[in-house]
């Protein structure tokens, strides 16, 4: 992709042209000791005052983290409106189209139904690899975005560098990398690549590695003209106050968070050894996330053994090329051994 790339003919022209909300918070920047703009309860409780519209910490604290500038981050109420904003930033209903590569993550399809967006699918290859050619060779004048899962849901590989390299330089849309799952891939960040590629989104959550999928809190990785766009078409408050300060206290205990995977990856190497063990286990496919997908002879009778005894896997079966699949996410080293004595059971 050309250091001259030019975003504004990507971008729908009611949003070139929007002008943003501009909340009590966006236009006063400070301290003060009375504040009486925004229409809020005076009567402090903690929680009486709206919140950052910005998370200006957070980000200071992700900017720290990431080696990215804070202009270059977005955060969104989970990964999922990040998705849904970039659709309607850059594909007009009922006229744009994207790429999506099955089996991935379903929200792609399910945001680009929403905002009435065509999807064209071109399938992984069997060993859950891109086709690049057959992915460049699906281009129209009306494709904006391309969608990568990597590491992937549900397959769980890391897909090639190259690969993605390649995707990135000659899709002539917006690329959007989903890193969701790169903390157990053991490479670095594809954020990395922001300089070399202005057409590159790479969202990342708290919701894995940092364990808060509860507070529901995703990030934007951009170019700081990207992340302008994303800014003003979300919501003015769209990440609460009690979202950012769970946040803000996780990044500030990376070490416990860094503990962690690495127990998660140990574990996903035992996991990984147990199903081996099993007859029933076909196959077994790689994984660089913090699950394992795995070929079984009936994925619908285990899936109903296990539910029967408290233990809940995802039936991938019914995915593209993952007929007779189970997903296994990694639990705690209780979890696992209880998960295996029931599949020893069987």
């Amino acid at each position: 992709m050309s250091a001259t790339f030019n975003l504004l003919p990507l971008v729908r022209p009611n949003i070139a042209a929007l002008s943003p909300y501009s909340s009590a918070r966006d236009e006063f920047k400070g301290s003060a000791d009375v504040y009486l703009d925004a229409n809020e309860n005076p009567f402090e409780t903690g929680l009486n005052r709206y919140p950052d519209p910005l998370a200006a910490a957070v980000k200071k604290e992700l900017s720290d983290l990431k080696a990215v500038p804070e202009d270059q981050i977005m955060l969104g109420n989970g990964s999922d409106e990040v998705i849904d904003l970039l659709f309607r930033i850059f594909c007009e209903p009922g006229q744009d189209e994207v790429i999506t590569l099955p089996p991935t993550y379903g929200m792609y399809k399910v945001s680009a139904d929403i905002n009435n967006v065509a999807v064209v699918e071109v399938p992984l290859l069997s060993s859950f690899l891109p086709d690049v050619e057959r992915i460049l060779g699906a281009v129209t004048e009306r494709t904006k975005l391309l969608w990568l899962c990597t590491p992937n849901n549900p397959s769980g590989n890391d897909f090639p560098q190259a690969s993605m390299e390649r995707l990135i330089r000659d899709f002539p849309g917006i690329v959007v990398i989903d890193e969701a799952y790169v903390d157990f891939a053991g490479r670095d960040s594809y954020i990395s690549w922001l300089e070399r590629f202005p057409n590159l989104v790479v969202m990342q959550t708290f919701s894995k590695a940092w364990g808060l999928a509860g507070i529901r809190l995703g990030m934007a990785f951009a170019s700081a003209e990207i992340i302008r766009l994303l800014n003003a078409v979300k919501p003015p408050y769209n990440v609460n106050r009690l979202t950012q300060q769970a946040a803000l206290d996780a990044l500030r205990q990376k070490a416990q968070q860094q503990q962690e995977v690495r127990t998660i990856l140990g574990q996903r190497a035992l996991v990984q050894q147990y199903l081996a063990s099993l007859e029933f286990v076909q196959r077994i496919y790689p994984s660089s996330a913090n699950f394992i997908l795995a070929k079984v002879d009936d994925p619908r009778a285990t899936y109903q053994y296990l539910m029967e005894r408290g233990i809940i896997v995802r039936d991938r079966s019914r995915q593209p090329g993952c007929e007779g699949c189970l997903r296994f996410t990694v639990g705690t080293p209780e979890e696992n051994e209880k998960l295996f004595k029931a599949l020893l059971e069987m």
